[in-house]
């Protein structure tokens, strides 16, 4: 093990850069916070793996706006809440062109 000796005050001064560092940190996930407003949010690998359904029916059900998203870069990204809602009416499994779904 190393020890290395350095003075107070340059001890002092990183320890306040970290701080002002913790602080900008801080503010700019506070500015943003309230567009999440709690919400997490999920990729379509765990969307997939929640519902237990495969990647193609994953795009069709946003095909058919029966799960919003949203797209940064280039990657999407769902709602817990809105994938739960989904789960708690049921798969629509089988849907036609008008939303219906086969029985």
């Amino acid at each position: 093990m190393k020890i290395i000796a350095i003075q107070k005050s340059a001890l002092d001064g990183m320890k306040n850069e970290l701080e002002a560092l913790l602080e900008l940190t801080e503010n700019a996930t506070r500015k943003y916070s309230p567009i999440f407003k709690g919400e997490q949010w999920l990729d379509n690998q765990e969307v997939c793996l929640m519902m237990s359904i495969t990647k193609r029916t994953l795009q069709t059900y946003k095909d058919k706006g029966l799960l919003p998203y949203s797209r940064l870069n280039r990657k999407n990204y769902y709602k817990r809440s809105d994938v739960q809602a989904l789960l708690e009416t049921g798969h629509p499994y089988n849907i036609n062109d008008d939303g219906f779904t086969d029985e």
